[in-house]
């Protein structure tokens, strides 16, 4: 959307509530984002780290530099 279609209301307020977020462009650069309130930015899918170190260490509590000395010859 550029500055001059910035002008219409009823569409920027659709796309906004349908959760779309919204570029300001002027001459095809974007000069700024307008976002919905409720938007919930995704940062890509990250593994499991809970279920990763539950599968290494299993229910063991270790402390960090206990765990430090057990991996220090690893690499």
């Amino acid at each position: 959307m550029n500055i001059r279609q910035l002008r219409d209301t009823r569409r920027l307020e659709s796309w906004l509530r349908a959760g779309k977020t919204v570029e300001l462009r002027k001459r095809d650069r974007v000069i700024g984002r307008i976002v919905p309130e409720n938007a919930v930015e995704s940062h890509g899918d990250w593994p499991d780290f809970g279920a990763i170190a539950k599968e290494i260490f299993g229910d063991r509590k270790l402390s960090g530099s206990d765990l430090v000395i057990r991996e220090r010859g690893r690499y």
